[in-house]
């Protein structure tokens, strides 16, 4: 499975962007099979996992740090996901990239780093006036 990121940029405090994330290839298990969402990681800063949606019920879960501003959807049949986040803060300030993980749920939150199966690639967001 290839995970392809997409959509960061420069945005003003305040501003909103839509990441998207698009899945190729053939693994083992199909798409549906595997929660997805998005880590991020700043300068200096400790990898986050910033949110997460279940391959099961589609339930959602994300870190405090962006509750209420981030939402995430996924569409299994486009094979894509997409993080809307608004009302963006410069400690928003990363690489954020989008992973897959399979059979997880997202109850607990994102996954732990180490139980991720792909990765995407990454997409710079820097939020700065």
């Amino acid at each position: 499975l290839e995970l392809v990121d997409s959509g960061g940029g420069l945005v003003q405090p305040g501003g909103s962007l839509t990441l998207s994330c698009v899945a190729s290839g053939s693994p083992k298990f199909p798409l549906d099979k595997y929660a997805l969402g998005w880590y991020r990681q700043a300068p200096g800063k400790e990898r986050e996992g910033v949110s997460c949606i279940s391959a099961s019920d589609g339930s959602t879960s994300f870190a405090d740090s962006v509750k209420g501003r981030f939402t995430i959807s996924r569409d299994n049949a486009k094979r894509t996901i997409n993080l809307q986040m608004n009302t963006l803060r410069p400690e928003d300030t990363a690489i954020y990239s989008c992973y897959a993980s399979l059979g997880l749920s997202c109850r607990g939150g994102p996954p732990p780093a180490g139980y991720i199966d792909y990765w995407g690639q990454g997409t710079q967001v820097t939020v700065s006036s």
